[in-house]
């Protein structure tokens, strides 16, 4: 798997998108690495930046734009909402794909030395690249900000984990960096109908892990109480992996609780969206919508659409798209400016787009390709867009049925058949692309060049092994079809009976999908010189075709005993 390292270093500077650009130019300028986001944000006067690549060149992406940071941002004159200390104020490192936290922390390391060494900025460490427990801490490395930078560096306890220990004129022009390795975070801003800061930081303090402080008599100015051991006492907040702070954003004219998830897995969007909520109205404000900064992944925006809908009592087995859309509208995430999923969600920004996906094809244009002289599309595309659609007929008898007037209390069983349905869909739908792309697979095999005995062996060994995914790809059509009919037959017999000639269509989709497969799988098992997984297959082939044919008849069955 091709190792991927995202990387979302924070720039101070908000407002000059000149500046802004000549950054993101150097990003850009690396080959192997690919500019995800900028967000700029006038009142922080801070942009966030996104990109993704491979480990090296990531590394090198970030060199250059601290290094022309450090050359554009004077941080002399620097003033924003945030907390900072550095023209590169953080620079973390993200684990993606094919590699692990440890490995990153390693590429961390080895980003913040070259800083350091190459560039004369001092650099602190954090998180799982920090040297010692205490650096772990974002907020433990940046305490005194900018400002406390000289006071910060003559104190050996503080001496910078690479780069110079002292303040000299080079580093109160660029600060210092903070260079960490950490898990995905979530920065999110919860808006507020109040300008007060000093309500937004009470909501705050109510929902951040860290808390607040236990003081005596009054609960801003008093002192805080300490332990018998002279330690402060703090009382914890109600989310985990969460931090928060308030602040006021003169760009809109609120105050907002900017929160940092650091773990969605602990405390997703929609439970740190829905305690602010509460915590808000508590305190006699009301909460009026949210802001991302930066990216998401997709699972955190489909748990949120499903969180709400099930809220509502509604079927969660909707569509990917509708779950965004749903996940959007709850969450206010428009409510400052509008919010477009494909420039907010990690993975449609990585999706490659370049490629023809015939399931992206309208139907009149999917027909064309298919009729075109072109052989792919062919048998085992259409297979598998049959059984699609089979699933998405008793998908939507599930959706229609879990909101029938008068059976309100069964939305939840329909929910759970839908979804089911939903995930075949899904699958069957990428097995249309798949099966094209099997064929083409064995197409390049068989123009492998053959001119000497090692050059066939490595041509058979190829058409051997695009033969076996050629086969394997039918099969599991083949597979999630007739698992689809237990859902299709279902919804015959318990679904809304205003739908049931729909199942009935989508048994019949579901069977000739399974065939129509079948056949596939049969005239690839011709070229395969392995007889025994050939046997095997075929049996497993013909068992799964009774099935469907013997399934088929009994869903026909009941839908004929239901109209006539």
């Amino acid at each position: 798997m091709k190792q991927l390292i995202e990387c979302v270093p924070n720039f101070s500077e908000g407002s000059n998108m000149v500046i802004i650009k000549q950054i993101t130019d150097r990003i850009e300028s690396v080959e192997g690495v690919r500019l995800l986001d900028v967000d700029p944000g006038k009142a922080t006067n801070r942009t966030v930046v996104t990109f993704v690549g491979t480990p090296d060149e990531v590394i090198e992406a970030a060199f250059e734009a601290v290094k022309k940071a450090s050359e554009l941002i004077d941080m002399r004159t620097h003033k924003g909402e945030h907390p900072r200390f550095g023209a590169t104020d953080v620079c973390p490192l993200i684990p993606i794909a094919g590699i692990t936290m440890e490995e990153t922390a390693a590429y961390a390391r080895k980003l913040a030395e070259r800083i350091g060494n190459e560039l004369g900025i001092p650099v602190y460490c954090y998180e799982n690249a920090a040297f010692t427990e205490e650096r772990r801490n974002l907020a433990n490395n940046r305490s005194g900000e900018y400002e406390g930078l000289p006071n910060k560096l003559n104190d050996p306890h503080w001496k910078p984990d690479f780069g110079p220990a002292e303040y000299t004129e080079r580093v109160s022009f660029s600060g210092a960096t903070a260079v960490g390795a950490r898990d995905f975070l979530v920065a999110y801003n919860v808006n507020l109908n109040t300008t007060s800061v000093r309500r937004a930081n009470a909501v705050a303090f109510d929902i951040r892990e860290k808390g607040r402080p236990v003081r005596e008599g009054n609960l801003v100015t008093g002192k805080i109480e300490k332990d018998d051991n002279g330690k402060e006492i703090w009382t914890p907040g109600s989310l985990k992996a969460c931090k928060a702070i308030g602040w006021f954003i003169e760009e809109y004219g609120i105050a907002q609780v900017s929160i940092n998830l650091t773990n969605i897995s602990i405390t997703p969007v929609h439970v740190a969206f829905e305690e602010s909520c509460i915590k808000a109205q508590e305190r006699g404000m009301r909460v009026t919508g949210s802001e991302l900064v930066g990216l998401i992944p997709l699972k955190a925006m489909t748990d949120a659409g499903k969180y709400f809908l099930r809220r509502q009592q509604r079927s969660v087995g909707v569509s990917e798209q509708e779950l965004v859309k749903i996940a959007i509208k709850s969450l206010g995430l428009d409510d400052l400016k509008p919010f477009n999923p494909e420039e907010k969600i990690i993975e449609y920004l990585l999706a490659d787009n370049h490629d023809k996906k015939l399931v992206s094809m309208t139907v009149a244009g999917f027909a064309d390709e298919t009729a075109s002289e072109s052989p792919a599309p062919g048998g085992g595309s259409v297979s598998a867009a049959m059984g699609a659609l089979g699933i998405s007929l008793a998908t939507m008898v599930a959706n229609l049925s879990s909101h029938k007037a008068g059976w309100d209390n069964r939305w939840e069983e329909f929910s759970l058949w839908a979804e089911k349905g939903q995930t075949l869909k899904d699958e069957l739908l990428m097995l249309v692309d798949e099966d094209t792309k099997a064929f083409n697979l064995i197409m390049d095999a068989f123009s492998l060049p053959k001119s000497n005995d090692g050059e066939k062996t490595i041509r058979l060994t190829a058409i051997q092994d695009a033969t076996r995914y050629a086969i394997e790809v039918p099969l599991r059509v083949m597979k999630r079809s007739f698992e689809s009919m237990e859902i299709i037959k279902a919804m015959a017999e318990t679904g809304n009976p205003n739908s049931v000639t729909d199942t009935g269509v989508g048994a019949l989709a579901a069977r000739s999908a399974v065939m129509g497969a079948f056949l596939n799988v049969k005239i690839n098992a011709s070229g395969m010189q392995d007889k025994t997984f050939v046997e095997k297959i075929l049996a497993e082939g013909t068992q799964i075709q009774e099935s469907a044919i013997a399934m088929e008849s009994e869903i026909l069955e009941l839908v004929n005993s239901k109209i006539m």
